[in-house]
């Protein structure tokens, strides 16, 4: 006798990847999109600018989500896209920092958002292995705290000049940011009809 129910529940379980996918696709698309309409302004960015951009996003998100109601009309949604193309700008600017050329052709700006993305999503499948898809158990309420905790430790160590004793850096903390990021454009996509 054919065990038709093992088959549908394998067939129905999400492929993490694939989702990853389809989110930061879409945020590479915008990303390159307003790259060609405002070329590269980003550059002038310092990290403490970058953390601000990502906090005020992840604040508005927070704000939202107690409050119920919001009074403009970009989504949570739109601000979790911000939060990924801002934190893979602060990844970019890390590489960059001593590059002091402030405009950058659309093939560069392309190779240098590719290749943080792909070491942002190398990440993202290691620790989905090791935790099991615990975030698809999590709540987006949680997912935006953990962003803003990260926020607070960057700011930390960019107080500290970069400096840490027994934490990760950085760029680490805005890897996982862009992780929580995409997981929760994930669970809103399911959210849709």
């Amino acid at each position: 006798m054919h065990d038709t129910g093992t088959a549908n529940s394998a067939s129905a379980r999400p492929d993490t990847l694939s989702q990853y996918r389809e989110v930061t696709a879409a945020c590479r698309k915008l990303f390159l999109q307003k790259a060609a309409d405002y070329g590269t302004s980003w550059r002038v960015l310092r990290p403490i600018s970058i953390v601000d951009q990502i906090y005020i996003k992840a604040w508005r998100i927070r704000q939202i989500q107690e409050k119920g109601v919001q009074r403009i009309s970009d989504s949570i949604a739109s601000e979790f896209v911000g939060i990924i193309n801002y934190g893979i700008i602060a990844l970019v600017q890390q590489r960059a920092i001593d590059d002091p050329d402030w405009e950058w052709p659309m093939e560069r700006v392309q190779q240098a958002y590719d290749s943080e993305l792909q070491q942002v999503e190398t990440l993202m499948m290691e620790k989905n292995h090791d935790y099991g898809e615990a975030w698809r158990q999590m709540s987006q309420e949680s997912l935006a705290d953990l962003i803003l905790v990260k926020l607070l430790r960057i700011r930390q160590i960019i107080a500290n000049e970069g400096a840490t004793q027994v934490s990760e850096g950085a760029d680490a903390n805005f890897r996982d940011i862009i992780n929580y990021a995409v997981f929760a454009l994930i669970m809103l996509g399911r959210q849709q009809p």
